[in-house]
């Protein structure tokens, strides 16, 4: 083989793993234990102040993790809390700031219409870094604000974890 043609099969190699390299990622994502310490303690926070309710935490692509549902919560809480988490993963932000969105952007009103999504409070996305790993989802308190109260008390009990 000649050298011109070596160095262009050379090239051509280089430029084949780089293309292979770039077509996979890596990504970080929420495993089932801290899922699972997620929603006790997030549970457990709301548990507290007096409300029962049930928390949903998902992984980066919105699929159920963990979900803990308080003794005395409502039936109700179950879909309420997993459509929070949901929706707060797929947006990777709070369901509170998506339902003012909502309220306050004509153009964005049709966001109630997706399939699956809760634009109510009470959905925070679990972020290492800037990367939202899941999300967590309360239904149960007397208000969407309560929710994401006990979501962020759940998150903050593993924060060292989420380093």
């Amino acid at each position: 083989m000649t050298f011109p043609a070596k160095t262009s099969f050379l090239a051509l190699s280089f430029m084949a793993t780089v293309a292979s390299a770039q077509a996979v990622r890596v990504e970080k994502n929420m495993s089932l234990d801290l899922a699972n310490q997620i929603a006790a303690a997030t549970v457990a926070s709301c548990s507290a102040g007096g409300y029962n309710v049930t928390a949903a935490v998902v992984d980066r692509a919105g699929t159920l993790r963990a979900l803990q549902r308080a003794d005395n919560a409502g039936p109700h809480t179950v879909a309420a809390a997993q459509g929070k988490a949901y929706t707060s993963a797929s947006a990777r932000n709070t369901t509170a700031a998506m339902l003012e969105n909502v309220q306050k952007n004509p153009g964005a009103a049709t966001l109630v219409d997706i399939p699956g999504f809760l634009v109510l409070g009470g959905g925070v996305p679990v972020k290492v870094g800037n990367e939202v790993v899941g999300a967590v989802g309360v239904g149960g308190a007397p208000g969407g604000h309560l929710d994401e109260q006990c979501a962020n008390a759940g998150i903050a009990k593993v924060a060292e974890l989420l380093k």
